[in-house]
């Protein structure tokens, strides 16, 4: 990338600062004192902007930056509805989901489901989120990471992966949660900040320098097709990753992205998944969560600015490139300038880094309160939960070191993590979704939405493999539902003794969020009349 001196001495400074504050965050109580609700839910102290600002951190990494980017090359705006849906998925979580959790004061998803169901759901999911947390989302964070620092310093792979994970480790296992997100408030200036600076040389090169707004005309001008937001079969065609070529509709199904299964996806990945739910659950009150999470849907609409934009402008610049997920190290490489490349960089590696050390404090918790506190040693002292939890971190990050080098063949890795993520999540929305409002769920029907997701899930991979992924898992959430709904049947269609009482008091908003979700409503409605 041709690093001048200054791009070294920023860089460094950024890694620096975020060392330094999280080693100070991770030290600054005596760890004798620190207790299970401090290590996993920051002492449930978190102010609204802290939770916003690291749910942004943990959710945008290098799937974002690299993934997304790729897709937004082959495939163009499109691929945006994943964040501005989960602008509007986002509040409502904020008023159906948190309330109902954070009255239950549950460290993680799967408690909850005991809470409502039994030990067995609870085991099974335990079980999955485990699987799915370390061998998919955390390798590939670290290998869409590795392959962004060797496409843009030339860094070997297998340095890269190691290094970022030394650095995530640094910080993040000793101090837990509470030196994540306070981390990740940083995280977020840099990620921010410097991911717009790239988006706006890039503009300015294609403007011939004059400017990010003349940038943007141009690039309407010169890639019209990558602007439609809903795709019609046939519309376009894009790389399949094995040297041919594919509809584009088989990862964005026309409407379904609207109406369909993308739902499915979003209501999941914000509402019941362990990696960004807990940042909600370590809040001072339901109104900081809340607040916490609209402040999370505005910079959600600002996001396809720093991860989709940029790949378009590199299709428009007719990018000497081998794969779509090279789009985005293309760009820093060729068009940000010396001086500034640093920030650029710092901003993808602050991205890499804080979604790392979520992850790896997510599975650490469902590791040590669902399966060790609960089959290994129920007796365990704080202390030693905190010490499992440390040691639980430190192996998911060497199991994904050792596997990240094998997703080399991907062309859209970002597609890969949703679809293979995909197999969960539609029997786990539906398994919450009748917790929460279907007072007959039984506990044997959640435990068949639990295991039907993965067999449905893998029929229609092998016998409709045309069939889009968006629309696989609204099918699936559907066949999920009903069967909990059949198992409620066929055992009294009663009320199940522990079925959460609703009332609308729970839901109550503050007036300041209600103003906030109308704003992001209004804005949504604006891009997708402007981009249909």
């Amino acid at each position: 990338m041709n690093f001048a001196t200054i791009d070294y001495i920023l860089f460094a400074a950024y890694a620096l600062l975020i060392v330094s504050l999280g080693l100070w965050v991770s030290f600054k109580k005596n760890d004798s004192e620190t207790n299970s609700g401090d290590y996993f839910l920051a002492g449930r102290a978190l102010p609204w902007w802290a939770i916003g600002a690291s749910l942004i951190a943990s959710n945008i990494s290098a799937e974002q930056f690299i993934g997304m980017s790729g897709s937004g090359y082959a495939i163009g705006l499109g691929i945006a509805s994943y964040e501005w849906m989960a602008a509007l998925t986002l509040i409502l979580v904020a008023v159906f989901f948190l309330p109902i959790f954070l009255q239950k004061k549950i460290f993680t998803m799967p408690q909850f489901l005991e809470v409502r169901f039994d030990k067995r759901v609870k085991t099974v999911m335990a079980g999955f989120w485990l699987l799915v947390f370390v061998f998919v989302n955390l390798t590939s964070i670290i290998y869409l990471g590795a392959l962004a620092m060797n496409k843009i310093m030339d860094v070997n792979m297998t340095y890269a992966i190691l290094g970022l994970a030394f650095f995530a480790a640094l910080y993040s296992i000793y101090g837990g949660l509470k030196a994540v997100a306070w981390t990740d408030v940083v995280q977020v200036i840099f990620l921010v900040g410097g991911g717009l600076v790239t988006t706006y040389f890039a503009l300015d090169y294609l403007s011939d320098g004059n400017g990010f707004i003349a940038g943007f005309k141009v690039l309407l001008q010169k890639a019209p097709q990558k602007f439609d937001m809903i795709l019609e079969k046939g519309q376009l065609m894009i790389p399949d990753g094995k040297g041919g070529l594919k509809d584009a509709y088989i990862d964005l199904p026309g409407l379904s992205v609207l109406i369909g299964g993308l739902w499915v996806a979003n209501l999941y990945y914000w509402g019941c998944n362990q990696y960004i739910i807990q940042r909600a659950l370590a809040a001072k009150s339901v109104k900081e969560a809340q607040n916490g999470l609209v402040f999370a849907a505005y910079l959600k609409l600002l996001l396809p600015l720093i991860v989709v934009i940029p790949g378009i402008v590199a299709f428009a610049l007719q990018a000497d490139i081998a794969k779509s997920d090279e789009a985005y190290p293309w760009l820093l490489h060729n068009f940000v300038p010396t001086g500034i490349k640093g920030l650029a960089f710092a901003a993808l590696v602050a991205a890499i880094v804080s979604s790392l050390a979520s992850m790896m404090n997510s599975v650490a918790t469902i590791f040590t309160m669902d399966i060790y506190k609960e089959f290994i040693h129920k007796g365990a002292s704080e202390h030693r939960l905190v010490s499992v939890g440390r040691i639980a971190s430190f192996f998911a990050l060497v199991i994904a070191t050792i596997i990240a080098p094998q997703l080399s063949n991907l062309d859209q890795a970002f597609q890969y993590i949703q679809e293979f993520t995909g197999f969960v999540s539609p029997g786990a929305l539906a398994i919450f979704l009748a917790g929460f409002f279907y007072k007959k769920a039984t506990a044997n029907g959640a435990l068949a939405a639990a295991i039907g997701t993965f067999i449905f899930s893998l029929i229609f991979k092998v016998i409709a493999p045309n069939l889009p992924f968006i629309d696989r898992m609204g099918i699936v959430f559907l066949l999920s539902f009903v069967l909990i709904v059949i198992f409620a049947l066929f055992e009294g269609n009663k009320t199940h003794e522990k079925a959460i009482t609703i009332s609308k008091d729970l839901f109550k908003t503050s007036k300041v969020f209600l103003f906030a979700s109308l704003g992001v409503i209004i804005i949504l409605i604006i891009f997708y009349s402007v981009w249909w």
